[in-house]
C-alpha cells in the first residue's frame, strides 16, 4: 500500500488530464455523464465528446483497456464518441439489477387528465418500501406498480372516457433492469499482444483474477465436463477443457454482471439453479457503502441539487445522506472492473470521478489513482471516501 498514489484533480476533466504525461495511466473505469439530464442535472445533458476520449486515450498506456458505463437509452452515442476517438471497441459488460423503477406515463390517466374527467376509484394498494424514497403519484411519470413498491399506499382506479378505456394498460416506458460498460483498448503499439504486454504492460485483461467462484458440490458435479455439460465442439474442439472451464480456479468471466436480487435470479432457467453461479454478482450501493469515510459530513437530501422545488405536502423523493451524488456506483463492482484491466501495480484512471466510488475501488485493490471532479461538493466526497 505504501506505493500507492493519489492524484485528485478539481476542475474540467479536458483540461486535468492535459496535466498528465502520454502513456502514464494503466486503465480508465469511470462512470461518465449518460447524457439524460438525468435529475435535471445540467452535468448529465450530453455523453463527452470525442476530444475528452482521444485525451482520455493520449494518457492510457498502448494496449490498455477502458471500461466506460452508459445507460441503455444513449449507449450507441457514447460508443460512437470512444470509437470515433480512437479507440478498438472490444465487448460490452452489461451490469443487470432488480432495483429499478418503471417510469412511464400511464397513457390511460393522461387522456383522462387532458379531458377533465375524474376516474372512478375502485381500491388500493401498498408497497413494503419506505415511504421517503419516492414522491407520491402525480398521474405522470411515477406509475402505480412503481409508487406501491416504494410504500405508499396508492388508488387503482378505472378509466372515465371511451377513448382511456381503449388505452387501458398502456404506458410510455421499460423497467429499467440494465446499465452497459463499454470494454475498448487504446491500439497496441507492437505487432502482436505478446510484444504489447512485454513492453508496456498492457494488452491484456485478467481473467484468472476475476474467475467467478464455485463452491465443492458444484466442482464435483462439473467435474471432467465441457464447459456447459455437453459436449465440445467447433472452435473448442481441441481446446484443453481447463481452458473454458477451470472448476478449481472458478469460471470464466463474463460479459454480464447481476445484482443478486430475486427479480433478477427469476430471469434464469428453473431448470439449472446454478445457472447465476456462472456469473459475477454485486447489489447495488448500500447506504454504508456510499457514506464511509463521511464520518464529519453533513447528512442533505440527496439529488436534492436539481433547481426543482418538492411540495411540502408529498414525501420528500430521496432519502437523508452524506453522499449527496445520485448516481453512485457499488465499490465491489468497480474494484472488479478495476481488477479484470488493471495489471499489478497499475494506474487507474476516472476522467468522471464523482464522488469516487472507482477511486476507493483502485486503492482497495492495490492500484494508484488519478481522478478528475467538476463539481466541488462532490470531490470533496470523493477525496473523503478514497482517503479513508
Amino acid at each position: 500500500m505504501s506505493d500507492i498514489t493519489i492524484n485528485l484533480l478539481q476542475g474540467d476533466c479536458l483540461e486535468q488530464m492535459k496535466q498528465l504525461p502520454d502513456n502514464s495511466v494503466d486503465s480508465i473505469v469511470t462512470d461518465p455523464p449518460y447524457g439524460i439530464s438525468f435529475m435535471a442535472k445540467k452535468w448529465d445533458y450530453d455523453v463527452p465528446k470525442v476530444d475528452v476520449w482521444k485525451e482520455a486515450m493520449r494518457v492510457l498506456k498502448h494496449g490498455g483497456h477502458a471500461l466506460i458505463a452508459c445507460g441503455t437509452r444513449t449507449q450507441h452515442r457514447m460508443v460512437v464518441n470512444i470509437e470515433d476517438a480512437g479507440f478498438e471497441i472490444r465487448d460490452v459488460v452489461s451490469w443487470i439489477y432488480g432495483s429499478g423503477f418503471p417510469k412511464s406515463l400511464n397513457v390511460s390517466k393522461a387522456i383522462d387528465r387532458a379531458a377533465g374527467a375524474e376516474r372512478e376509484v375502485v381500491g388500493s394498494k401498498r408497497g413494503p418500501g419506505k415511504p421517503q424514497f419516492l414522491a407520491a403519484d402525480n398521474g405522470g411519470i411515477n406509475s402505480p406498480d412503481r409508487i406501491a413498491s416504494a410504500g405508499f399506499e396508492v388508488s387503482i382506479t378505472t378509466p372515465a372516457t371511451e377513448e382511456a378505456k381503449q388505452w387501458d394498460g398502456w404506458g410510455t416506458a421499460l423497467k429499467p433492469a440494465c446499465e452497459f460498460f463499454t470494454l475498448c483498448r487504446k491500439p497496441l503499439s507492437e505487432k502482436t499482444v505478446a510484444a504489447n504486454v512485454l513492453k508496456w504492460g498492457t494488452g491484456g485483461i485478467n481473467i484468472d483474477g476475476c474467475r467467478v467462484g464455485t463452491d465443492t458440490s458444484r466442482g464435483d458435479r462439473y467435474k471432467g465436463k465441457p464447459p456447459l455439460g455437453g459436449k465440445s465442439s467447433g472452435k473448442y474442439q481441441d481446446m484443453p477443457r481447463e481452458e473454458v472451464w477451470d472448476v478449481k480456479a472458478g469460471r470464466f468471466p463474463a460479459n454480464l454482471i447481476h445484482d443478486g436480487s430475486q427479480q433478477v435470479l427469476e430471469l434464469f432457467p428453473e431448470t439449472n439453479k446454478d445457472s447465476t453461479a456462472r456469473f459475477f454478482y454485486c447489489p447495488k450501493a448500500s447506504k454504508k457503502d456510499r457514506d464511509e469515510g463521511l464520518e464529519g459530513f453533513e447528512e442533505k437530501q440527496a439529488g436534492a441539487m436539481t433547481g426543482k422545488e418538492y411540495r411540502e405536502d408529498r414525501p420528500p423523493n430521496h432519502p437523508m445522506r452524506k453522499n449527496t451524488h445520485p448516481t453512485v456506483k457499488p465499490t465491489a463492482l468497480m474494484q472488479y472492473l478495476c481488477r479484470l484491466i488493471t495489471p499489478t501495480g497499475g494506474v487507474v484512471l476516472d476522467p468522471y470521478m464523482g464522488s469516487g466510488s472507482t477511486g476507493k475501488a483502485a486503492v482497495k485493490e492495490g492500484f494508484s489513482f488519478v481522478g478528475c471532479e467538476l463539481d466541488e461538493e462532490y470531490y470533496k466526497i470523493a477525496k473523503a471516501r478514497i482517503q479513508r
